[in-house]
């Protein structure tokens, strides 16, 4: 009885220290895994950052020749306004004499309608 006792006693020491290591195993498994997401999550973190900065450039790479030409529009706009401006300036006082010329010689003449009954 006394060894039945003591190979039961082995048994369950036996099966405490099987559950023992197989909840050692499940740390270390879910440490692994737990590691592994953290490294997969940075990876795809790198990999976001990385994609990010290529659309950047590539963006940056179309809209930078818009970019020029829009400044050459703005450019030609300014010295198009300039030269209407000199314009202006030259010729306002010839424009401003032929008015004034048009408006005050009155030649009073007869309308070819009118009939002179006499």
């Amino acid at each position: 009885m006394a060894s039945q006792s003591q190979g039961i006693q082995q048994l369950l020491q036996a099966e405490k220290r099987a559950a023992e290591r197989v909840a050692e195993a499940r740390k270390r498994k879910h440490r692994r895994l737990k590691q592994a997401k953290e490294e997969a999550q940075a990876e795809i973190e790198q990999y976001r950052l990385q994609r990010e900065k290529e659309f950047k450039n590539k963006e940056d790479a179309a809209l930078g020749s818009h970019g020029d030409s829009a400044t050459e529009v703005d450019k030609d706009t300014i010295e198009k306004i300039k030269i209407i401006g000199a314009s202006y300036e030259q010729h306002k006082e010839m424009v401003l004499n032929n008015l004034l010329n048009l408006i005050c010689d009155i030649k009073p003449e007869i309308h070819v309608n009118v009939r002179i009954n006499g």
